[in-house]
């Protein structure tokens, strides 16, 4: 792939609570508007070039989307610029959703 990892919904659980991961939705911000993922930042994926710059390298990053297309772009870019500890969360917030996990205001 492009130097990234998918994680699943548990697998995300388990990396909170080994490593305390960042969590990153890269949706719109109408979408964002409906619900995320609690703890997670909000960075829209056309802000993330200027952004990317201010994330850490010290610890795995996971970022999502809808469904884990636009988030997988973002990865994509991340590791492109020299981040390595970073996942792609599989299904998105849809994925998050079925597991009947809660949506938080983010």
């Amino acid at each position: 792939m492009f130097g990234f990892k998918e994680v699943d919904v548990q697998g995300l659980e388990r990396l909170q609570e080994n490593s305390g991961c960042l969590l990153v939705d890269v949706r719109t911000d109408a979408e964002v508007s409906r619900g995320g993922i609690g703890g997670a930042i909000h960075i829209p994926l056309h802000l993330l070039p200027m952004k990317v710059q201010d994330l850490p390298h010290d610890k795995p990053i996971v970022f999502y989307c809808q469904s884990g297309g636009r988030s997988a772009q973002a990865c994509a870019f991340v590791a492109s610029r020299g981040l390595n500890d970073v996942y792609n969360l599989q299904g998105g917030i849809i994925g998050w959703i079925r597991t009947g996990k809660p949506l938080a205001a983010i």
